[in-house]
């Protein structure tokens, strides 16, 4: 052959590839198109898997969304064109193991002060017409209403207009809110008003209002603002009014220049704009960041859930077609076609599918903002972010789909034809295949080491530890679907074949030729069973062990609380002094912020601490000390610890801890005591004069009382008495919630919960469902075939009625195993012991996974009976 005829021949077949290929794709497109119609109850079940996880991930795309445009409102400072505060935030760099030093960030939890000599330079300041300090105290009325005091001057921060009367002039003169007056009430009148001790009587110069809704405010003269905060060295934070015609843009670059310096450790910062809330609500951005914390990690499961129940689903849906495929790549279908068939297929479903659950995610993702939006922390939906979110979703669920069906058709579509032929009539592989076995294993020792690890550790490393733990052994299960259905198998199908007759015979027959089968069921069951069970248990394990703790370390009789800003100065004296009081202790609440190490990563983490009058506070509190003494809990400069934060700070008692109190303040107290009761009382315990300057109200939560009497019943009513002059103040049996350093659950907490069991919890249902329907679709044949054979309707639907007995009874008892390992490691790392769940909760638990798995085998499987 020539050399131009070789050249000629390679240019035809050249040529004719691109006509290949495009018949191939036809080819392609004509099998998809004509299985899909046939195959279209299978693809259902598909369709709604897809569906919801492209809703419940769009879902989760518009919360976060908005949760990263959230801003605190702009109320108080609505009249002012800038807001100089301290920054809320401190930072710690470390180095972790083998890498590069780090730095996290954490907010106070208390106020950070300016000095108050910024007021001058902020007034002095190029382009500012007036700056106003701003300081706040806790009011109430003699009718029991709370109140915000404030300064006459920083009334116009907030646009309050006189509507009648005049501003106060003397100590004893008051404006008050509109909203807040009584009836009736007018200049000239009378008021009873505590703020800080025994009420006393004010007279009304004025009364003014708003078009801001800020809250109720009373009015005092500055100098007696000033005298009732308590810090006459600082303020609050300082309110700019600009002058005329000068932008926020020159206004904060005048201020910046004119305030330089750190307050309190922490950078002076000039706020304009929407950022002008943060000087209003102090953790509103803390708030937010802890929630896009718990968020993320439960939108990483929401990932790994979504992918589990696709590639299941689609998975079983290629599997029950294998003879179709097998008969097909025996008649000369190419592997490439037959992939690229099914992946069209599986893409279409899931497009279709994805573009329904995205428009589904809007109301849904609104669903979920309204349990986590707050007052001060409202949730922002712009326009453009529930097409965005929704699109995301989608996208997700879209372009995952075809993949995973393509790599679920790849064992039989690669087989040779003649073996396929073959494989088109051979009994279901009962075993998951080698790379599927190493790698389950694989993940089953690393979730035992997780849950190992996670005993060594505390806080927040353990939680995390735990959590990685029930993911690895979710996945585990998974993967080893067939070798657990066939453990499941062997010890579940004895009792039927023995106790339930020719129905139970079948039922186990059945379910040990297609342990494949079974294991696709059993997934979707384990998913959600662990799911809610580590979601539930956790919580309900903390709840109940801090509750006993605290319960255990009471040893008041009675206690005096008041309204929600705390008990007026002196109430305690006042308590002290009542004849009967043995001992008194006030009850101040704060936190703390601890730096430190966890699993070599920089941690700030946040904690609630009590402080004490502590030389009354062994007749009112038992701590359960093992080491020191309360006697020298004394002074600023000591503390008292909790046993597992001071083993995991290798501390005791001689040793100093470092901290930063609430308002960033660097202290390194003394451990004069340790103590076990930490899950009740918190960590940290403190003196309440060791506090006193670093919160941003200094006002005693409770009083615990123990008296000395044979009943505390003239004493309560001795106390109601000497208490009549702070209003409206409370005497009851002490309670453990007075000593709690924090609620067993918080509102992010219980938000948390509603999403994670709700919508999750609720997906997995609808998975274990749509499953088990795809299964029972791909039945019907077999069903059919026992009628035929002899089988009664009756028999039948009592064979389905055990399969599906055994399907939620093997699954919900592997995934409480599932559950129990990480729950395990979790209490007694944590709570020191076992884990608990309500046993109502669980037995709603049970109820739903048996509904779900009965509508999933009984509805579709009636037409084959």
């Amino acid at each position: 052959m020539s050399t131009t005829e070789a050249r000629a021949g390679r240019e035809r077949e050249a040529a004719s590839l691109p006509v290949a290929r495009a018949g191939s794709r036809r080819a392609s497109a004509f099998l998809a198109r004509r299985s899909l119609k046939a195959h279209r109850r299978a693809w259902a079940a598909v369709f709604a898997a897809a569906g919801a996880a492209a809703a419940l991930l769009g879902a989760f795309a518009l919360v976060i969304g908005s949760l990263l445009l959230a801003q605190p409102p702009v109320e108080r400072y609505a009249g002012a064109d800038a807001v100089v505060a301290a920054g809320q935030k401190v930072s710690y760099t470390a180095k972790p193991w083998g890498g590069e030093p780090a730095t996290v960030t954490a907010y106070l939890p208390e106020r950070v002060r300016l000095d108050r000599g910024l007021v001058a330079k902020a007034a002095a300041a190029e382009g500012v017409a007036s700056a106003v300090a701003d300081d706040s105290v806790p009011v109430v009325l003699g009718s029991g209403a709370a109140a915000t005091g404030r300064s006459w001057p920083s009334a116009a921060l907030t646009r309050y207009e006189l509507t009648g009367g005049r501003a106060p002039g003397t100590a004893d003169e008051v404006v008050l809110d509109t909203a807040l007056a009584p009836a009736g009430t007018g200049p000239g009148d009378t008021v009873l008003l505590r703020a800080g001790g025994p009420a006393r009587p004010y007279t009304v110069s004025g009364l003014a209002r708003s078009d801001r809704d800020a809250g109720p405010a009373v009015f005092f003269t500055e100098a007696r603002l000033t005298s009732l905060g308590g810090h006459p060295g600082t303020v609050d934070a300082i309110g700019v009014v600009a002058a005329p015609g000068v932008s926020p843009a020159a206004l904060r670059a005048s201020l910046d220049a004119a305030l330089p310096g750190r307050a309190g450790g922490g950078e002076i910062r000039v706020l304009t704009g929407a950022e002008r809330g943060e000087g209003e609500h102090l953790d509103a951005l803390g708030g937010r960041g802890d929630l896009l914390a718990l968020l993320g990690s439960v939108a990483g499961t929401v990932v790994m859930v979504a992918l589990l129940v696709i590639s299941s689903t689609l998975a079983q849906a290629v599997h029950q077609r294998s003879a179709e495929l097998a008969l097909l790549r025996a008649v000369g279908a190419s592997p490439r076609q037959l992939r690229s068939a099914i992946g069209r297929e599986a893409g279409r479903v899931a497009v279709s599918a994805a573009v329904l659950g995205g428009i589904g995610a809007v109301p849904l993702g609104l669903l979920m903002r309204s349990v986590l939006t707050t007052e001060v922390l409202p949730l922002p939906v712009p326009v453009w972010l529930p097409f965005a979110a929704g699109a995301v979703g989608a996208a997700l669920v879209a372009l995952a789909a075809r993949p995973v069906a393509m790599l679920a058709a790849r064992r039989i579509t690669r087989l040779r034809p003649s073996v396929a032929m073959a494989a088109a009539g051979a009994p279901e592989p009962g075993d998951p295949g080698r790379v599927r076995t190493v790698a389950g294993l694989l993940l089953a020792l690393a979730g035992a080491g997780s849950a190992g690890f996670a005993t060594t550790q505390g806080g927040q490393a353990a939680a995390v530890a735990a959590s990685g733990s029930a993911t690895s052994l979710v996945i585990a299960v998974a993967l080893l679907g067939p070798r657990t259905a066939r453990v499941a198998v062997r010890v579940l199908g004895a009792p039927l074949r023995r106790g339930a007759g020719v129905s139970g015979f079948l039922a186990a027959r059945s379910t040990a030729a297609h342990v494949r089968r079974l294991g696709a069921a059993l997934t979707p069951v384990v998913l959600v069973t662990a799911f809610v069970c580590v979601q539930l248990g956790a919580s309900s394990t903390l709840e109940r062990a801090g509750d006993r703790q605290a319960a255990a370390a009471l040893r008041a009789d009675l206690m005096v609380t008041g309204p929600a800003g705390g008990l007026p100065s002196g109430a305690a004296d006042a308590v002290r002094a009542t004849p009967g009081v043995a001992a008194a202790t006030g009850v101040l609440r704060s936190a703390v912020v601890l730096a430190h190490r966890e699993a070599g990563e920089p941690v700030l983490e946040r904690l609630p601490v009590l402080g004490v009058t502590a030389d009354q506070l062994e007749g009112t509190l038992d701590l359960g000390v093992t080491a020191g003494g309360l006697g020298a809990l004394r002074g600023p400069g000591t503390v008292a610890v909790g046993a597992d934060r001071a083993g995991s700070l290798g501390a005791g008692v001689g040793d100093t801890v470092e901290l930063r109190l609430g308002d960033g303040t660097r202290v390194a107290p003394k451990i004069v005591a340790v103590y076990e009761r930490a899950l009740g009382v918190g960590d940290f315990v403190f003196p309440r004069e060791a506090l006193t300057a670093h919160v941003s109200a200094v006002r005693d939560q409770a009083v615990l009382i123990r008296t000395d009497g044979p009943g505390s019943g003239p004493v309560a009513s001795a106390l109601r008495e000497a208490l009549t002059p702070y209003g409206a103040v409370r005497v009851g049996p002490a309670s453990d919630g007075a000593v709690r350093a924090a609620p067993a659950t918080s509102g992010e907490d219980d938000a948390m919960i509603v999403i994670g069991v709700g919508v999750i919890g609720g997906f997995a249902l609808l998975a274990v469902v749509s499953t088990l329907a795809l299964i029972s679709v791909g039945r019907r044949r077999e069903l059919r075939l026992l009628r035929l054979v002899g089988a009664g309707r009756g028999q039948v639907t009592r064979m389905l009625l055990l399969e599906t007995a055994l399907v939620a009874g093997a699954g919900l008892a592997l995934g409480t195993l599932v559950a129990a390992v990480p729950l395990t490691a979790f209490s007694v790392a944590l709570a020191g012991s076992a884990p608990y769940m309500e046993p109502a909760r669980y037995g709603v638990l049970v109820l739903a996974v048996v509904v779900a798995a009965a509508a999933g085998t009984l509805l579709p499987g009636r037409r084959g009976r």
